[in-house]
């Protein structure tokens, strides 16, 4: 029964997961490349372990349900929030100071476009692989502004949110 217990609670922490992640992406969708995604995979990530990992593909599939199927970006979300996740999964024990996870969030943000960029290789020009890497280096760099702001604003909102967030997590994670 116990065990029971347990699963089901999972599965409960899971859709919340999904739910305040895509409440908050729907919210900040009009402030360009300022997100809370980032914070809330790394944040889970560490309260959450691997579980996280159960989440993203829910988050994609109702993303898509939203916005419309579109290969490019729903191939690159499908890699690279869950190597969000797994990068998160590096750290041994959860960081006492905001510094080392706003540094990965911020690091994510800056490149975020160069790991978006990769399916331009495979899609947009079929035989052509020159014209293919020409088409990904030229949509990466036309997002480079996009990707500072991302990046800047990543870090900002870790070092913010960070601690408080943990504060509540820790008082009501394990109860």
């Amino acid at each position: 029964m116990t065990k029971n217990i347990t699963k089901a609670k999972e599965i409960a922490q899971i859709g919340l997961m999904i739910a305040v992640i895509e409440a908050a992406k729907l919210a900040m969708a009009n402030l360009p490349n300022i997100e809370l995604t980032s914070f809330l995979l790394i944040i889970f990530t560490l309260y959450f372990g691997k579980r996280t990992l159960f989440a993203v593909p829910a988050f994609i599939l109702i993303e898509v349900m939203i916005y419309g199927f579109n290969p490019l970006w729903v191939i690159a979300y499908c890699y690279v929030w869950p190597l969000l996740c797994l990068a998160t999964l590096l750290f041994k024990n959860r960081p006492k100071s905001a510094f080392a996870p706003a540094l990965l969030s911020g690091f994510f943000g800056l490149f975020f476009g160069f790991l978006c960029s990769f399916p331009y290789l495979f899609i947009t020009t079929g035989t052509n692989p020159d014209a293919s890497l020409a088409s990904a280096i030229t949509w990466w760099i036309a997002g480079i502004p996009f990707d500072i702001i991302h990046g800047v604003s990543n870090f900002i909102i870790m070092l913010v949110l960070y601690l408080p967030v943990s504060r509540v997590l820790d008082r009501s994670v394990n109860k």
